[in-house]
């Protein structure tokens, strides 16, 4: 592998100084756009530097993607592998903060000021429950608890 397709732990895409800066609602510029949703449609507003930053960080967790698969194909060592996987995912993950934060902050906070909280807030719950890893398997718990009670 030549050193310009070689993933380090030292490349990984973010720095916590990066999302540091990303959390900053004090952007001036906004740009306007709309969200569907199964039930509902919104309009709001996000900073074009907020934008930005997502897609450019989403832009450096494809390349880094793309050097994974080059890996891969390279039958670079396993654990090199996993560690740049795991690099991926916790860039992934930032980025969702990054998107979770500008849902709170423009999304749930205008749907609280024009009455329709109720709805913008089950379609969040719908995501998060998608989003986030299953932890338990629900039923079985409900089951359990049902056990316990006899």
């Amino acid at each position: 592998m030549n050193g310009s397709n070689r993933l380090t732990k030292q490349s990984s895409p973010t720095s916590e100084q990066d999302e540091d800066l990303l959390f900053d609602n004090t952007d001036k510029d906004k740009t306007p756009h709309i969200h569907k949703h199964e039930q509902s449609v919104h309009s709001h507003v996000h900073s074009e530097e907020s934008l930005r930053r997502i897609v450019n960080r989403l832009s450096r967790i494809e390349g880094h993607v793309r050097g994974i698969k080059t890996m891969v194909q390279q039958s670079s060592p396993c654990p090199d592998v996993l560690l740049q996987i795991a690099a991926v995912r916790g860039a992934l993950d930032r980025v969702a903060r990054i998107v979770l934060d500008e849902h709170l902050t423009e999304c749930i906070a205008r749907a609280a000021k024009e009455g329709d909280i109720e709805v913008e807030l089950e379609q969040l719950k719908a995501a998060l429950d998608r989003f986030l890893p299953k932890v338990f398997d629900k039923n079985a718990l409900a089951n359990s608890i049902r056990h316990d009670n006899l």
